[in-house]
């Protein structure tokens, strides 16, 4: 953690920013491996040019130092006042950034501490170390992927004709755990017109024969990375012409996608490589979601797989490609696998069945 943490402050001193202050969420596990509780007492970060210290309360000693933080921990008791705690070890700063995830309650006490600082967030900083993974997270995520994967694999177990999405997705959320996982994210099990609603969790509809079923599953493991896989299904029975042709242009599309994705091309590429396929075949009012998100410590995060996103993509980063189509009132598909660039092309980290598996 102490490279990260050195990265940190030579790239803050790059962006003009004499403090960066970070509370609890991915960017403070990222950089010291506590993954604290956001609780009402205060945590905090606290990174200048001059060091960097981390603010707990008294109780938390014990846990942040079982984390393994690396830095100098400095607490404080029930009657102190943190917020001036963390302004005394930042000293005379002008430019202060926060973690784009801080409570708001927590930016005004820390802008009254302060005083005439310009508060900043401070995402982009941290977001621009967290988007290139080394390869103990390229590991993680590898190892995660293949935890979802053994999950799909594992559906014919619990989909079938006649159980509620609400079951499936039980049964789903139980196995997630089982295969891998330290804790579920989400589970999506959208049947026949459901699968139109790309967010669609679950529901207590009754999973009818022949139904397309779109399940997108994912978690987090003890390592602290997360998995994000899409797969089609289709049980007890042959699913309607229309939904199987829409089903090779999506392949298509994703196929083209991620022959596509490699260093040296733009993110919004990605996204128009499929894009242009899937209009083309006229379903291009039913894509209206981006081709993919990047992922790490938290399920979304950067680079987002978008147009108008020129970022050039780089070895390292690591990003969902997930277009989907959707015709509301019928049916809905998406396709989408984990990838990681490599030094000179990708890598896949799901191998699970991308064409409709028959159940």
């Amino acid at each position: 953690m102490t490279e990260r943490l050195d990265r940190a402050r030579i790239l803050a001193g790059q962006m003009g920013v004499d403090a960066l202050l970070v509370t609890p969420g991915a960017d403070l596990r990222y950089l010291t491996g506590y993954a604290a509780k956001p609780l009402e007492r205060l945590t905090c970060l606290v990174l200048t040019q001059r060091g960097v210290h981390l603010v707990v309360p008294a109780l938390e000693r014990a846990a942040a130092e079982a984390a393994g933080v690396s830095v100098p921990i400095v607490t404080f008791g029930e009657t102190d006042d943190p917020y001036r705690i963390v302004a005394e070890l930042a000293g005379d700063v002008e430019v202060v950034a926060v973690d784009d995830q801080m409570w708001a309650s927590r930016v005004f006490a820390l802008q009254e501490a302060f005083g005439e600082a310009q508060f900043a967030l401070g995402g982009e900083l941290v977001s621009t170390l967290r988007m290139v993974k080394d390869a103990e997270e390229v590991r993680a995520l590898r190892e995660a992927a293949a935890a979802i994967d053994r999950v799909h694999a594992r559906m014919g177990e619990w989909l079938r004709p006649g159980r509620t999405e609400r079951e499936v997705g039980a049964d789903i959320a139980r196995a997630i755990l089982d295969e891998g996982h330290e804790q579920v994210d989400f589970v999506i099990v959208g049947s026949g017109p459901n699968g139109a609603s790309p967010h669609h969790e679950v529901s207590d509809r009754v999973i009818g024969a022949g139904e397309p079923v779109v399940v997108d599953i994912g978690g987090t493991t003890a390592a602290g990375y997360c998995s994000d896989s899409t797969r089609n299904y289709v049980v007890g029975g042959e699913p309607d012409p229309g939904y199987l042709a829409m089903m090779e242009v999506l392949k298509h599309a994703q196929q083209a996608q991620r022959e596509h994705a490699r260093p040296g091309v733009t993110a919004e590429s990605v996204d128009q490589v499929g894009r242009r396929i899937i209009a083309e075949a006229g379903y291009g009012d039913r894509f209206i979601h981006r081709t993919g998100h990047g992922i790490g410590q938290e399920t979304h995060e950067e680079p987002y797989i978008v147009e108008g996103n020129t970022r050039v993509l780089e070895p390292g980063m690591a990003f969902s490609i997930e277009p989907g189509i959707y015709v509301e009132g019928h049916w809905g598909a998406r396709i989408e696998d984990i990838v990681v660039c490599t030094e000179d092309g990708l890598e896949v980290l799901n191998h699970s069945p991308r064409d409709l598996v028959r159940l």
